[in-house]
Parts: structure tokens; sequence; C-alpha cells
């Protein structure tokens, strides 16, 4: 009853193995290799920026008289139209030009390009005209001579001329160089202190030392005088020093 079961059961049992040695010996199919996507084409380089544009204006000098001109200059780049107001309108990149502006005025210039626009401005300041003086009038010789000749004055009794008197004696000779036409009297002057006659003597010897030195200086000797007033002529009737100092002079008189 046994050995009825048992022989196909080993049966099986072989088959079985054998199809497991069969599938281990079998050669394994590799799978084919995957496809190489296509390489993208190279993308175009991104394009580069328009340049923005600029401009630059001055004016000189930037303020002016009534009546009187300034320059504009101008300086663009990366433009294709620049305009200038204030009655200039549309001009080149760069340049310059004259203007005269009745007034205060602010120029403004503008540029336009592919890039954009830039604008520049410059204030040119217009004041009113200054009034010409009229041309000095030359002096004449008594106006000359009043502005420039002055009196000298002595010590005392003495007619030798004192360090004061030099300075003015020396502006005197320069006038009378200058304006080489003058004529002039030379007036000795004494106080009241003396006799008459002494003083006259004093008065003599003061407005020929004036001379002297003048002569000194390059002035020619005739074209000056002398006379004496002694004590005859005084500016001055009060009886103290002061008074007294005023009277003791050399005068200066135009002929």
């Amino acid at each position: 009853m046994k050995r009825s079961w048992l022989m196909p059961a080993i049966l099986v049992v072989c088959v079985a193995c054998l199809a497991v040695v069969q599938s281990g010996c079998s050669k394994r199919v590799m799978p084919p290799p995957a496809a190489t996507p296509p390489a993208s084409p190279p993308s175009a380089p991104a394009p580069a920026p328009v340049p923005a544009p600029t401009i630059s204006l001055t004016a000189t000098p930037s303020a002016i008289e009534e009546g009187q001109s300034a320059t504009l200059t101008w300086n663009s780049t990366n433009a294709t139209e620049v305009t200038i107001d204030g009655g200039i309108g549309t001009v080149p990149s760069s340049g310059s030009r004259a203007v005269r502006p009745a007034s205060s005025t602010t120029y403004k210039a503008r540029a336009v390009g592919s890039g954009g626009t830039a604008e520049a401005e410059v204030r040119l300041t217009v004041s009113a005209a200054r009034a010409t003086p009229p041309p000095a009038r030359p002096l004449s010789d008594a106006e000359f001579f009043t502005q420039r000749i002055q009196d000298i004055y002595f010590d005392y009794d003495r007619y030798d001329v004192r360090t004061d008197a030099r300075t003015t004696l020396t502006a005197n000779a320069r006038a009378l160089t200058e304006r080489a036409t003058l004529r002039i009297t030379i007036e000795g002057h004494c106080d009241e202190r003396g006799s008459e006659r002494y003083n006259l003597a004093l008065g003599d010897r003061r407005a020929n030392a004036a001379k002297e030195f003048l002569v000194g200086q390059g002035v020619a000797s005739d074209r000056m005088d002398t006379v004496s007033f002694g004590e005859n002529q005084p500016v001055c009737s009060d009886s103290n020093e002061d008074c007294w100092q005023r009277n003791r002079r050399a005068h200066f008189v135009l002929r």
C-alpha cells in the first residue's frame, strides 16, 4: 500500500529539481541601453544694455550786465537729439553759442537717446548796467593851484626853511613840474612884533628862501617872483602865539 503513493511523489520532486537546474543554467538577457537624449542648441547671448545719454551745460561768464553777452557750452554722449530751451532749439551733440538775454535766465538742455533722456541746466544772471560816469573835466590852472599849492610857515624872527616846510615845498615843486604853465608870486609875511622896516626885510628873506628851495627842486627861477609885505597883510589880528604863527608865512599866489 505504501509504495503505491511514494513513487509518484519522488517523480514530482525530480521534475521540480530538473526545472530549477535548467532555469539557473539558462543565459541572462541584458536590457538594451537607454537612448541618449540629443544635446540642446546653445542659447543666444543676452543683448548688451543700451547706454543712457549724458549732457552738461555751462555759461561763461555766469553773470553779466544788460547788453553784454555770455557763451553757452554743452557736451552730450549717446544722444540722438539735443535741444536747449530759451529760444535756442535743436543743437548738435556738442558745441557753444553766444547769448544776450535781457534778464536773468535759466537755460535747460535735454539729450534724448535709445537709452533714455538726460537733462542739465545753468543760470545766467543779468544785472542792470552801471551808469558810466562822465569823463572827469580837467582842472583849470586856478583849481589845480588851489588844490596842490600850499603855504609854508616860519619860526619867530627866522627865515630858514623848517622840516615841515620842506615837505610842503617838495609837494609844491612836484605840482609846479606837472603844470609847467603856472607862474607864481611868493609873498613874505611876518607877525606884528618888530619894526615895519625890519619885518619888510624879514619877509623878503622868507619869500626868497622858499623860492631858492623850489629852484633846488627843479622849478625854473623865471616862473617865480617874490615880494615882501612884512606885517601889513596879516591873516589873524589876535595878539597870541597861535595867531602870530599863522602870520609868519610864505604865501603862494597864482599870477
